[in-house]
């Protein structure tokens, strides 16, 4: 039996085709991204940390570059399966925390910025 899981989703339709995605925090680069993997935020990990679900562990690595991400619900378990063999973070977001409401805002800032983030394109 599939239990969804309990962080925020979003879906998003373009022209006929309509996904969900669910929001993550992860450690990975983004070359370990499927395709269809969106980033929306990057910070150290003492900063992202604080709008995961379940506490997270700061030791040795409270500066490690961290991304909120939005990971495709047909790659749902492949992805969180890549992070972690890769021994990335792979949690979860608190749904109260962040919302649909602000998961749209940084999607259309995401979409709408017309420079890409250097750091996101060499990662």
């Amino acid at each position: 039996m599939y239990a969804p899981p309990t962080t925020p989703s979003i879906e998003v339709t373009i022209g006929r085709e309509t996904r969900l995605y669910h929001a993550f925090i992860t450690t990975a680069p983004a070359r370990f991204d499927a395709p269809a993997t969106v980033t929306l935020h990057t910070g150290p990990l003492s900063d992202v940390s604080g709008i995961a679900a379940n506490p997270i562990s700061l030791s040795n690595r409270a500066d490690a570059s961290t991304r909120l991400v939005l990971v495709d619900g047909t790659e749902l378990a492949w992805q969180r399966a890549r992070y972690r063999e890769r021994g990335h973070l792979c949690a979860p977001v608190d749904p109260v925390l962040v919302g649909l409401n602000t998961l749209q805002h940084w999607l259309w800032n995401r979409i709408g910025s017309p420079t890409t983030d250097l750091a996101l394109a060499e990662a």
